[in-house]
């Protein structure tokens, strides 16, 4: 039987400034993060215009939590994940509800906690012979910095070893083509997605490089079974004895596509987090010295170390306070597969549902002041699993949570133990918006740090300030913030 007190899709307000067959697609494209948080005070849904597709935008963390932790009836889909389809075809991070179990299975003893220590190891020597590499005065595109380092460790991580220096260099330009490509792609109406312009060709080049070159070192492996102790060599030999099918292992085409999810994730996602880091340090000299004092305690002199992460308490909490204020997945969408209810709204199977952690991690009702960067917010405990969501949650958590919150610790202890941080010019940086949260352009000024005893006691001395009464996160990844997410988007 209806329940007749549901109400329609079509009964939840429409945003303002829609346009006829473009929808909301322009001011997404001129100030998305502006229409985003104009919908906050929705607070539940509202619905947006993509196009000449309408879609219902989750305001309320509740909400979303169930929209989350339903994959079956809210499944990958939507524009969002169409164009990230093109480059990753069915990968853990955009496979359908159907496929993800088993993939999940199949992926998960590669992000095992005993293999932790070992990528660790691999995150902390790449992240010292980064910071090694600068020199005192230098100002740096800290993005692309960044982009090498996590690069680097990837590759090894990945593949027993890095990419030689120009295959490195085409990686990292052809990432960069598509990632800026995906928002636009994602705006712009499919008539005109096919139209061959040099954006376009610049787009598919790009993808058929990277393609090619993971496919060349994955038909390597396949000639060479020797056990190489990397992430690909576990995903060669993962076996589901659950399979219904038969097919107990990865295909090379399944293979492949896990393996480009987990290299654009593992060096895209963690690079931009790792910059919007650092710069919100460089901009708030407070923090910055209070976590050089803890790097001083904690290393004693000596280099950054897996070993350490129980007792990097401040450099966790930067970390989890930079996701929630530049989540790298600011907007995803869910395709709804059935006729279902959410919220008290009957929604229709083939409706598109749009999340965004951006808008619940600022809105003031759950974060006070929200957008002051401030660590000390998540002393004392866990955080709300519906509020805070820079990884996702449910079944499809990230399967490379601790990975990337392990990386992005020990890179910023590193880089913060040997260098002070500080802005170039004074006018505000903005993110530039695309799929993710890019922080492309932004530089920052380095000098090395002094260490003259009195300095340093001086900031050994610093204490925080009381936190407020607000969720947090624990000091260090074995259990990490919030419900998880993927290496792509933060979010499978």
């Amino acid at each position: 039987m209806t329940d007749t007190s549901t109400a329609t899709a079509a009964s939840v307000p429409l945003a303002p400034r829609a346009l006829p067959l473009l929808g909301h697609a322009l001011p997404l494209l001129r100030d998305p993060l502006a229409f985003i948080m104009s919908l906050s005070d929705y607070r539940e849904m509202v619905r947006v215009r993509l196009g000449p597709s309408t879609a219902m935008m989750i305001c309320d963390p509740d909400l979303t939590r169930q929209v989350f932790l339903n994959d079956r009836v809210f499944d990958k889909g939507g524009p969002i994940y169409d164009r990230i389809r093109e480059v990753i075809g069915d990968g853990l991070s955009t496979c359908p509800y159907p496929l993800h179990r088993r993939q999940r299975r199949l992926c998960q003893p590669s992000f095992h906690p005993t293999r932790l220590a070992g990528y660790g190891a691999v995150f902390a020597r790449a992240a010292e012979v980064k910071a090694g590499s600068w020199r005192d005065g230098d100002v740096l595109d800290i993005t692309q910095e960044m982009m090498t380092l996590t690069t680097r460790a990837t590759m090894e991580t990945m593949f027993s070893g890095s990419l030689p220096a120009e295959t490195m260099r085409r990686a990292l330009a052809d990432t960069s083509t598509i990632v800026t490509a995906f928002f636009r792609r994602m705006m712009t109406p499919a008539l005109l997605r096919r139209v061959p312009t040099p954006r376009k060709r610049r787009y598919d080049q790009a993808r058929n490089r990277l393609s090619a070159t993971i496919a060349e070192i994955i038909a390597e492996r396949r000639a060479d079974p020797t056990d190489h102790a990397d992430l690909l060599s576990t995903l060669v030999a993962a076996v589901d004895e659950e399979s219904q099918d038969g097919q107990k292992q990865l295909s090379d085409t399944e293979l492949a596509d896990e393996a480009l999810t987990f290299f654009l994730g593992g060096m895209e996602t963690t690079a931009i987090t790792l910059a919007w880091a650092l710069h919100l340090l460089a901009t708030n000299p407070d923090v910055q010295r209070r976590l050089r004092a803890e790097t001083h305690q904690v290393l004693a002199g000596g280099k950054v170390d897996p070993a350490h992460l129980p007792s990097l308490d401040l450099a966790a909490r930067v970390v989890t306070e930079t996701l929630r204020l530049y989540p790298p997945a600011w907007m995803m969408t869910r395709a709804v597969r059935q006729d279902t209810e959410l919220g008290g709204v009957r929604l229709k199977g083939g409706s598109t549902i749009v999340l965004s952690p951006y808008l619940l991690h600022r809105r003031a009702d759950l974060y006070p002041e929200p957008d002051r960067f401030d660590p000390d917010r998540w002393l004392g405990g866990q955080p709300d699993r519906a509020a805070y969501i820079p990884f996702g949650a449910g079944a499809r958590k990230c399967i490379g949570d601790q990975f990337a919150l392990t990386e992005a610790i020990l890179a910023l202890t590193a880089i913060v133990a040997r260098w002070e941080l500080t802005p170039v010019g004074d006018q505000p940086f903005e993110p530039k918006v695309e799929t993710s949260l890019s922080s492309r352009g932004l530089r920052l000024r380095i000098s090395e740090r002094r260490t003259s005893g009195t300095g340093d006691a001086g900031l050994h001395a610093a204490t925080p300030r009381s936190a407020p009464a607000q969720p947090s996160t624990p000091a260090h990844p074995s259990t990490p913030p919030g419900a998880g997410g993927c290496p792509v988007k933060h979010e499978e």
